[in-house]
C-alpha cells in the first residue's frame, strides 16, 4: 500500500508550510514572553512584526499552492481551514504586543508573564499536533495532544475568573480596569485560537483515520 505522501507528490511541501506555520505561532507566543520579561516602559514589537510577516507570507504561499497543485496529500478545504485557524493566533498576540506596549508604563506591575507561559504551552501543543499529520496521523496520539490543549484552554477559563474577582475587588481606576481587564482578555482568546486550531486538526484526524 502506497503512502499519502507517495500517492500525492506534493504532500510534504503542504505539511512543511503547515509545520512553519505552526512555528510562527510557538515563536510569537516566545516573543510575548521576552517583551513582558523586558520590564520597560517601551518595548521593542520587532519579534512579533516579524512572526506576523512570516506567518502572512507562508498562508500566501500555501494559497498558491493549493491553485497550482492538482491533487493534495490533505482535502483542500482542511488545509485552508488549517492555515487560516494558523494565522489567527500570532495576530491576536500582536494585537496584544501593541496594546500592552502603548500603556506598559502603566501594567509593569500585572502578572501577564504567567498568562504568556500557558499560550506558549498552548501552542507547542499545536505544533506536535501540525508535526503528527505527516506522522499518519495516529489517532491515539492526536486524541491524547488534544486533550491536553482543552486542559490548557480550561485552565486559562479558570484563571481568567479569578483575575476578574481581583481586578473587580482592587482596581479603582475605572480606566486602568479596563486596560487591564481588555488586555487579559486578549491572552484569552489567543489561547482560544490555539483550541480552535487543535480542533481542526483533530477533525482532519478522525477524517483521515
Amino acid at each position: 500500500m502506497f503512502s499519502l505522501q507517495t500517492i500525492f507528490g506534493k504532500g510534504d511541501k503542504f505539511y512543511g508550510l503547515l509545520e512553519q506555520s505552526a512555528d510562527a505561532a510557538r515563536q510569537s507566543a516566545r516573543a510575548l514572553i521576552n517583551l513582558l520579561k523586558q520590564k520597560t516602559p517601551n518595548p521593542s514589537l520587532d519579534e512579533f512584526r516579524v512572526a506576523r510577516r512570516r506567518e502572512k507570507q507562508l498562508m500566501s504561499e500555501i494559497s498558491a499552492e493549493l491553485v497550482n497543485t492538482f491533487v493534495t496529500a490533505l482535502e483542500r478545504e482542511d488545509i485552508e481551514a488549517l492555515s487560516a485557524a494558523l494565522y489567527r493566533i500570532p495576530k491576536v498576540v500582536e494585537k496584544f504586543a501593541e496594546r500592552y506596549a502603548l500603556f506598559a508604563a502603566r501594567l509593569m506591575d500585572v502578572d501577564y508573564a504567567s498568562r504568556a507561559v500557558m499560550l506558549e504551552k498552548a501552542t507547542e501543543v499545536i505544533a506536535d499536533m501540525v508535526g503528527q499529520l505527516r506522522k499518519g496521523m495516529v489517532l491515539d496520539t492526536m486524541k491524547e495532544l488534544n486533550d491536553r490543549m482543552q486542559a490548557i484552554e480550561g485552565e486559562a477559563d479558570r484563571l481568567i475568573l479569578d483575575l476578574y474577582h481581583d481586578l473587580y475587588s482592587n482596581e479603582n481606576s475605572t480606566t486602568t480596569l479596563l486596560l487591564r481587564k481588555d488586555l487579559f482578555e486578549l491572552l484569552e482568546k489567543a489561547i482560544d485560537r490555539c483550541r480552535d486550531a487543535g480542533n481542526v486538526i483533530y477533525a482532519i484526524a478522525l477524517k483521515n483515520s
